[in-house]
């Protein structure tokens, strides 16, 4: 496994990895394959456990690098969650730890979110945490976490 520091800010999560031609992979749950784990990487597996355990989302409502089409782009969200409706109700942009979370990172969040119309927004690099919901008057901030449980 590579040397990454150990400075992540989530509960400690059980990545399966392996090692081939000096390259680590880790076991994508949500798309069912292995991804080379790279530092970005690592804070998505981070950030996915702890929706799941932590906030209530379940694993069939999670889609990773979703497609969002902005201005005759193809982007892709990080993390998208959604309801049980399949509206999107999350949306969640992971960085490298040693990414600022700064007004760009909101703004690219908040583009994506213009297509999705997602309720929250949770901007990420493992380290700081930072939560939005999507209001009639822009973005307000929240001091925790979503409780993102789908009804049925």
């Amino acid at each position: 496994m590579p040397a990454y520091d150990d400075k992540i800010n989530f509960p400690a999560v059980d990545m399966r990895t392996k090692v081939e031609n000096g390259e680590t992979y880790v076991f994508d749950i949500v798309r069912g394959g292995w991804l080379v784990l790279t530092p970005e990487e690592r804070v998505r597996r981070h950030a996915i456990g702890f929706l799941m355990s932590h906030c209530g989302a379940e694993l069939r409502s999670v889609a990773t690098e979703y497609p969002v089409g902005l201005n005759g782009t193809s982007q892709r969200a990080d993390i998208v969650v959604f309801d049980g409706e399949c509206r999107p109700a999350a949306l969640v942009e992971c960085k490298a730890t040693d990414v600022r979370i700064g007004p760009d990172v909101l703004a690219q969040a908040v583009r994506y979110n213009s297509v999705l119309g997602a309720r929250y927004i949770i901007l990420t690099n493992g380290i700081r945490h930072f939560c939005y919901e999507r209001t009639a008057s822009g973005y307000r901030p929240m001091s925790r976490f979503p409780d993102l449980r789908i009804v049925r």
